[in-house]
């Protein structure tokens, strides 16, 4: 099975794509990172909704931790890892934090306000990149969690950071959202960035390709970025006004391989065409965001993640990709809901393993911290680690989360699309039942967060610790039953 594996990796690394290419089964190439961000306005919940699923090749595995809020002494510093420094401030946000240990670019966060931080890798056309002090990457979502009150707060605190020292990696667009607002914050290597707010009833996607293509720095409401973004295109040669017309961001930043990916285009697309009003056409120009035909839930979004090519969905368009891929390592979507006390609207609906064959557990923000299970060492596994838990027999193993959702992706490697129809029949059966019993649980735990916060707490944990026991068991269920038809 891993020479198997070993030898489709060799063959998926010939093919010329900017997607991440790693995947650990052979089945389904693994294409990368995706993002939604649905505007206020568009969305069912009346806020801000942010869907990702993360893409990264195996080994990993994802811990999720809750940082409680922290003061500082006055004076100090903050290290960056390539050895510059920022001054500490006196006080840092609480956040949830899914970590990649090991991962420059693969952590996510929301913090106790709501602003919410996960990227997307989109690659850039630059390779003369000013780096100040060693730069700055995997400190930069960081900071914006624990330190940002609103989207807006963190987007300008970001542009400041690469100002400051200079991106270090070839280019990312980060997905920084609060209830109210979602920017898309484009980065390119060394000091240059460039944002768009997603408008109050339009939703964006994001496919590992910048998408921001219009630009107007006097529109602060709708646009922030680096003032000298179209002078310096000029300087480098990439924007010529006479002869290219209106300035485009993404046409003249992005590297032009990932910009004509198939793969980003193909997901983009797809994922456009699961909620546009309008009829979305094959372009290396999609739009940067739609207005839905209808609100957007979080269902919807789930339904998007877990989106896989089919003849359907190709005989629709002439591009068209897989969105969940082999290598998605996590997946979410947030609810950032501020009509009532943000421990309880603040809902973070995650999968561990790709979604494909993987269940959305709710957990509130209000928890004490994630169950342990879902909290392992902060080291990168080696190869034959990761081998040893996705190959061992299957056991529903509550104090192991990811490799207990991660082993039950493996055993379903080939399995028939009969089997895996069941899966994802049986795991919108427990997310729908969740969403159905959301409401009365929000509820009561707003009555006792008045009187006793530890107890509604407790309450919000335990209701999340018994639909991750009903995934357990779903997934033990699952593995029993084939078993038993193959006999």
């Amino acid at each position: 099975m891993i020479q198997k594996r070993t030898s489709a990796m060799r063959r998926m690394l010939l093919i010329p794509s900017f997607a991440i290419l790693i995947g650990v089964l052979p089945a389904r190439l693994c294409e990368g990172c995706f993002s939604i961000v649905v505007g206020k306005k568009a969305s069912a919940d009346g806020y801000v909704l942010v869907a990702h699923n993360e893409d990264d090749g195996a080994p990993q595995i994802v811990n999720h931790h809750k940082i409680i809020r922290q003061r500082h002494t006055p004076g100090g510093k903050v290290q960056l890892r390539n050895g510059g420094a920022i001054d500490e401030i006196g006080e840092t946000w609480a956040c949830l934090w899914s970590e990649m240990p090991g991962m420059l670019f693969s952590d996510s966060y929301i913090n106790e306000w709501g602003v919410t931080v996960t990227s997307d890798n989109c690659p850039s056309r630059e390779d003369k990149p000013e780096i100040t002090d060693g730069g700055i990457g995997y400190m930069l979502r960081r900071l914006v969690a624990l330190r940002a009150r609103t989207a807006r707060e963190g987007v300008l605190l970001a542009g400041r950071l690469v100002e400051q020292f200079g991106y270090i990696d070839s280019g990312r667009t980060y997905i920084i959202c609060d209830p109210d607002e979602g920017w898309l914050f484009a980065v390119v290597k060394g000091k240059h960035w460039l944002a768009q707010r997603v408008a109050d009833d339009q939703v964006a996607m994001v496919a590992n390709t910048y998408t921001i293509r219009q630009v107007d720095l006097a529109d602060a409401t709708h646009f922030l970025g680096s003032q000298d973004i179209i002078e310096y295109a000029k300087s480098r040669g990439w924007y010529n006004p006479k002869k290219d017309g209106a300035f485009d961001f993404a046409t003249t930043y992005a590297s032009p391989i990932a910009a004509r990916s198939l793969s980003n285009l193909g997901r983009q697309g797809d994922g456009l065409r699961y909620v546009s009003a309008g009829p979305i056409q094959d372009s290396e120009k999609l739009p940067f965001s739609v207005t839905p035909r209808h609100k957007i839930s979080p269902t919807d979004l789930m339904q998007v993640l877990r989106h896989e090519k089919s003849p359907a969905s190709a005989a629709a368009s002439t591009i068209s990709w897989s969105i969940c891929s082999d290598a998605t390592q996590t997946s979410f979507v947030a609810q950032l809901r501020k009509g009532m006390p943000l421990d309880i609207g603040i809902v973070y609906w995650v999968t561990l393993a790709s979604p494909r064959t993987s269940f959305y557990v709710p957990f509130r923000f209000g928890i004490p911290d994630f169950p342990q299970g879902y909290r392992s060492d902060s080291k990168r596994p080696s190869a034959q680690e990761f081998s040893a838990h996705v190959a061992a027999p299957f056991k529903a193993e509550p104090s192991q989360a990811f490799w207990t959702f991660s082993n039950f992706y493996q055993k379903l490697d080939g399995a028939p699309a009969e089997l895996i129809e069941r899966v994802k029949t049986r795991a919108i059966e427990i997310e729908t039942d969740a969403f159905s019993r959301q409401g009365a649980v929000e509820t009561n735990a707003v009555q006792s967060y008045t009187k006793d916060k530890s107890a509604a707490a407790k309450t919000l944990l335990d209701y999340s610790d018994g639909i991750y026991v009903s995934c357990l068991k779903a997934m033990g269920n699952i593995i029993s039953e084939s078993a038993d038809e193959k006999k």
